[in-house]
C-alpha cells in the first residue's frame, strides 16, 4: 500500500477497501472500535430520524457551548469538505488532526488478529469517534448516518436518544412503511436512559420498543409541549419551562418541533449538563446551519435547502410558500437515482415556474436528463420551461441568467446538489439585468 499523507489519500483508501458501499451491521465496525480501545468519558447524545437530525444538532451544540462546555460533534454527510463532519468546541477540525485517527483505525484493522473490512462510512466514523473520544469534552453528539439499530454510531451507549420526524426515505434499506423504519430509529435507544421523540405522530413501533426496552420516554404532547404565537414561543415538561422564546434562527415551521426535541433532550440531562434559560436564548437565536432552508440575501432570492426526500421536501413546499409572492420560482434540483421522486416533483411542481434538473458527481445519483423525463411525464402545466445541465454551478448560472431581480431561485434536492453551488462560497446573486 502506497503511503498515505493527505486526508484526500486516506478517504480514497476508504472507498477502496469494502466490497459494498453501505453495508448495515455493527460487528465489523465493533470489533474494530474494540481493537482501538475506543471509550468516552462524556455523556453522549445520539440523534436519528429521517428528516431534522442536523437541525437538532446544531440547537444541541449551539446552546451547550452557550452554557460553557467543551461539545463534541459528529454529523453526516458533509455539503463541501469533509472535515465539515466533525465540530471540537463548535470549530471545524482540521485534516491533520484527522490524520492520526485514520491511521489508528488503520492499524486496529490488522491488530491481534486477521484484517477486518470496513466501509467508507464506517471507517470514517471510527476516526473521528477517535478524535472526539481523544479531545477531553464535556459532551459529545452524535448523528446517525442511516436508520439507527445498525449504524455504526450505534456501537457507543447514548446517554439521550433523540428521535426526530419519521417519514420514507432508504426504503430498500430499512423497510418499506414507517413502521419498519421507525423500529431501525428506535434501536439507539437504551434502557432506563431517556429516549426523547420529537416525531408528533410517531410510529407504534417505536412507542413499542420503547416500552420494550424499559427507555425513559419523553414523547410530545405528552411529556413536553410547545406553543407560540407569530413573535415568540414557549415549552413546558416535566418540571421546567421556557417562556417568551425568540424563534430559532435555522428558518422554517419544522424547526420549532426540532427546537422543543432539544429542550427535552436537554432538560433529560439537566442533572449532568445543567443549562441556563439564558444559553438556551442565545443558542437558538444564533445557530447556523448552512442548507436548510438557507435564504441568502441578494437579487434574485437565493434558497438553498436539502430536502431529498417526500416529507422534507413537503416541508420545503410549505417554507417557500410562506415567503409570500415572487413573479417566477426557478428550480435547480439533482438527486440519488433511488429517491422516490414522483411524490416530491408532485408536491413542488405547483410552485415552480422554470425547472433547472441537473446531473450529480456521484454514480449513485439520477441524471439531469432522467429527472427531466420523470418530471415531464408527470407535469400538467404547459406554461413551465425546463432543461437539464451537467453539474449544479452550470445550472444555477442558467437559472441567474434566466431570472428577472424580483424572482427566486430555489436549489434543492441531495447535499451534492447543494454543495455543488456552496463550494466556492456562499454565492451573492446578482442578476444581469440588475448590471443594465
Amino acid at each position: 500500500m502506497k503511503e498515505l499523507k493527505t486526508l484526500d489519500d486516506w478517504l480514497a483508501h476508504c472507498e477502496r477497501l469494502h466490497p459494498k458501499t453501505i453495508d448495515m451491521g455493527l460487528e465489523r465496525v465493533r470489533a474494530v472500535a474494540q481493537r482501538m480501545g475506543l471509550a468516552f468519558a462524556c455523556p453522549i447524545i445520539t440523534v436519528a430520524g429521517t428528516n431534522g437530525k442536523g437541525s437538532t444538532c446544531a440547537m444541541l451544540e449551539a446552546i451547550l457551548l452557550q452554557a460553557g462546555y467543551r461539545t463534541g460533534l459528529y454529523t453526516s454527510p458533509h455539503l463541501v469538505d469533509f472535515e465539515e463532519r466533525c465540530r471540537v468546541r463548535g470549530d471545524i477540525v482540521k485534516a491533520n488532526d484527522l490524520i492520526a485517527c485514520f491511521a489508528r483505525v488503520e492499524a486496529a484493522r490488522s491488530k491481534n488478529g486477521p484484517e477486518i473490512s470496513l466501509s467508507y462510512f464506517e471507517f470514517t466514523t471510527l476516526a473521528i469517534l477517535q478524535l472526539l473520544a481523544d479531545a477531553k469534552l464535556d459532551v459529545v453528539i452524535l448523528e446517525v448516518g442511516l436508520g439507527g439499530r445498525l449504524d455504526a454510531v450505534n456501537i457507543l451507549d447514548a446517554d439521550c436518544a433523540v428521535i426526530t420526524s419519521i417519514d420514507l426515505d432508504h426504503m430498500e434499506l430499512l423497510g418499506t412503511d414507517r413502521e419498519s423504519i421507525g423500529f431501525e430509529k428506535a434501536g439507539i435507544m437504551r434502557a432506563g436512559r431517556p429516549v426523547v421523540v420529537s416525531d408528533p405522530a410517531p410510529p407504534q413501533s417505536v412507542l413499542e420498543h420503547a416500552s420494550a426496552l424499559g427507555a425513559d420516554l419523553w414523547r410530545l404532547g405528552r411529556d413536553f409541549n410547545f406553543s407560540g404565537d407569530k413573535q415568540q414561543w414557549g415549552w413546558s415538561g416535566r418540571g421546567r419551562r421556557y417562556a417568551g422564546l425568540a424563534y430559532p434562527a435555522l428558518r422554517g415551521a419544522n424547526q420549532l418541533v426540532n427546537a422543543a426535541g432539544v429542550l427535552a433532550a436537554l432538560t433529560a440531562l439537566r442533572e449532568r449538563l445543567p443549562v441556563t434559560a439564558q444559553a438556551v436564548r442565545v443558542g437558538l437565536s444564533t445557530v447556523e446551519l448552512p442548507g436548510r432552508f438557507q435564504i441568502v440575501p441578494g437579487q434574485p432570492a437565493l434558497v438553498l435547502d436539502v430536502a431529498h426526500n417526500p416529507h422534507s421536501v413537503a416541508a420545503l413546499a410549505e417554507n417557500l410558500d410562506a415567503m409570500g409572492y415572487y413573479p417566477c420560482t426557478h428550480a435547480v434540483f439533482g438527486a440519488m437515482a433511488d429517491k422516490d421522486l414522483a411524490p416530491m416533483l408532485a408536491r413542488i411542481s405547483p410552485m415552480i415556474d422554470k425547472w433547472y434538473f441537473t446531473d450529480l458527481p456521484t454514480a449513485r445519483a439520477a441524471t439531469g436528463e432522467a429527472l427531466h423525463a420523470k418530471w415531464r411525464a408527470l407535469q400538467d402545466r404547459p406554461d413551465v420551461t425546463a432543461n437539464d445541465y451537467k453539474n449544479p454551478e452550470e445550472a444555477l448560472q442558467a437559472a441567474v441568467k434566466a431570472a428577472d431581480p424580483a424572482d427566486r431561485i430555489v436549489v434543492f434536492g441531495s447535499f451534492f446538489t447543494v454543495g455543488g453551488i456552496l463550494k466556492g462560497g456562499v454565492p451573492r446573486l446578482s442578476a444581469p439585468h440588475l448590471a443594465a
